[in-house]
């Protein structure tokens, strides 16, 4: 495919390797190709500064753990987010919910698919009674033979945006606009909601805590490889860089 990093290529060989890891990716070769990529540039920056480890693995965590910083969430930002969200913590809150998915596939064109997606999603706001019917004929998810219905839910059983949603919406609500998450595009309505009881927030501080410092994490390791990504010589793909001074933030030092 004539990719290199830094001027070792990347063959056929390597990625036919890594493809059968990417496999519920939208694109899995292009997913595998950018795996391959990245993880050759933490390679040879770990080696660039010094860094030894007994594997490949251990020496991508030895960079991050030197490289990456990220400071802990303090109290007033997990009392802000307990705030922001309270629908998130609060027991015995349930909601029967359904959707309509259009699964990104390979095989099926993202714009057709965003498309059909939205066309239906508006013909369902003229005529919500429709919903079932509309399910059944477009749904990938096997509830669409129920009518997209997919029973009660409570908080954390969905993936993280579909579960803000779900919990935002008022009972009868028709979402006004898809959801997108690594499934695909959603279109959803909540038939009934349970309030349940509001946690303390001492209950769930440290919670709070350990996902906002995930979320920290997972933005200083991206920031962190677009600046590699905008020091190294790749040929044969494009990747999205930056520089030092574009992302201008004191989570990569």
């Amino acid at each position: 495919m004539g990719i290199s990093v830094n001027g070792i290529d990347i063959d056929d060989a390597d990625i036919a390797q890594e493809l059968p890891h990417h496999q519920q990716a939208g694109n899995p070769l292009k997913q595998a190709v950018h795996e391959l990529v990245l993880r050759r540039l933490l390679l040879d920056e770990a080696r660039r500064l010094g860094l030894q480890a007994d594997s490949d693995d251990a020496l991508v965590e030895a960079l991050f753990e030197q490289e990456v910083r990220v400071p802990p969430a303090d109290d007033a930002a997990c009392r802000t987010f307990y705030a922001q969200r309270p629908q998130l913590f609060r027991s015995g809150a349930l909601v029967e919910a359904r959707h309509i998915l259009f699964q990104v596939t390979p095989e099926a064109p993202l714009e057709l698919l965003r498309t059909t997606a939205q066309a239906v999603l508006d013909a369902l706001k003229l005529a919500p009674e429709r919903f079932a019917e509309l399910a059944a004929q477009y749904s990938n998810c096997p509830s669409g033979a129920l009518g997209g219905n997919l029973g009660q839910l409570s908080p954390g059983q969905s993936v993280p945006e579909f579960d803000a949603l779900l919990f935002r919406l008022e009972a009868g609500a028709l979402a006004g606009h898809l959801l997108e998450t690594r499934f695909g595009y959603h279109i959803v309505q909540v038939l009934r909601r349970v309030e349940g009881q509001a946690i303390a927030y001492e209950a769930v501080q440290a919670q709070i805590a350990d996902r906002l410092a995930r979320a920290a994490w997972q933005r200083a390791v991206h920031q962190y490889l677009h600046l590699l990504v905008g020091r190294a010589d790749i040929a044969g793909i494009e990747l999205e860089g930056a520089s030092v001074e574009d992302t201008g933030s004191p989570l990569v030092q």
